[in-house]
């Protein structure tokens, strides 16, 4: 990008859960429409958190500023009210300001054991689940709003897997999988409510069926091959990169009509199409649609109409 084209210069972002997966994605379009990128996370490259998993936060920083934005990686555990504490007053220290705020939080799918009931589930391991997906969107929030409200135009995008309408529809295989997924979109509501006298968009976003780094492990193919998956995984078909959610969130917080969003769930397809963004192929995926009318129907994959 050009300078002329850099819509978010001199916006400073905080992508919180930016190791790995979406938050990597949307740290990078962030930084590539110009922004200044805090992304945090708790694995660095001298230390893995129990996720255990190889992506580090220095990683995502690197793509950041390699993009054309400035990546600043901070380790930190979203648990942890005073490591959240210190990074905001990190930031206030060096940037002065805070513009847009990403809680993509998680990494508890490892916990989640899959359509058990609740007398099955490990009460332990749903419980940390919950902490995870939920408790550390609000001690960010606590947090980081504060300066984030300093100066008008703000806007916070609470990550969630599944829209309002699909997650009101549908069980999410177990009982803590399903608040998780749910929670964000009513704590993006809750923030629309809380920020409506400070000129603040709050808005919850989920991304399609996303080839994050995990996914693509699990289906033992790469980027390069993914399509290899769709003989064992037909529907993969309509997958995207984590890069296709990051693009439609930078071009919302660049709209200077942001605040038509407030307290509302979108997608990335969604997205997509409003702002006339593409994934890295040039096609425009909208999972959500697809996995109601063909997936869930039970017909054969085909994209046709949905990229």
């Amino acid at each position: 990008m050009t300078t002329e084209n850099k819509p978010l210069a001199g916006r400073v972002a905080l992508v919180a859960g930016a190791t790995r997966g979406a938050g990597r994605g949307i740290a990078v379009e962030l930084g590539a429409a110009g922004a200044t990128v805090y992304v945090t996370g708790r694995t660095t490259r001298e230390e893995r958190s129990d996720y255990n998993r190889p992506e580090t936060i220095e990683e995502t920083a690197e793509l950041v500023t390699a993009a054309g934005g400035t990546g600043i990686a901070v380790q930190t555990d979203h648990l942890v009210p005073e490591q959240v504490d210190s990074l905001v007053q990190r930031i206030d220290a060096e940037q002065g300001h805070l513009d847009i705020l990403v809680n993509d939080i998680f990494g508890g799918d490892f916990l989640a054991e899959w359509n058990a009931p609740v007398w099955k589930h490990s009460l332990e391991d749903g419980m940390k689940l919950l902490r995870l997906a939920i408790d550390t969107h609000i001690i960010t929030s606590k947090y980081a709003f504060p300066l984030l409200i300093r100066n008008p135009g703000a806007i916070v995008v609470e990550i969630t897997d599944g829209t309002a309408e699909y997650n009101a529809e549908n069980y999410r295989l177990n009982v803590y999988y399903d608040l998780a997924k749910v929670t964000p979109i009513r704590l993006a509501r809750s923030w629309a409510h809380e920020l409506r006298d400070h000129e603040a968009t709050a808005v919850a976003v989920t991304p399609g069926w996303l080839r994050s780094e995990v996914m693509l492990d699990v289906y033992e193919v790469t980027e390069e091959n993914w399509r290899d998956a769709l003989a064992k995984v037909p529907h993969f078909a309509i997958s995207e990169t984590p890069r296709f959610i990051g693009r439609g969130l930078a071009a919302l917080a660049a709209d200077p009509d942001r605040a038509r969003w407030n307290g509302k769930s979108t997608s990335s397809g969604e997205l997509g199409k409003v702002y006339n963004v593409t994934d890295l192929d040039g096609s425009q995926p909208d999972a959500w649609p697809y996995v109601v009318e063909v997936q869930d129907a039970g017909k054969p994959a085909d994209t046709t109409g949905y990229r």
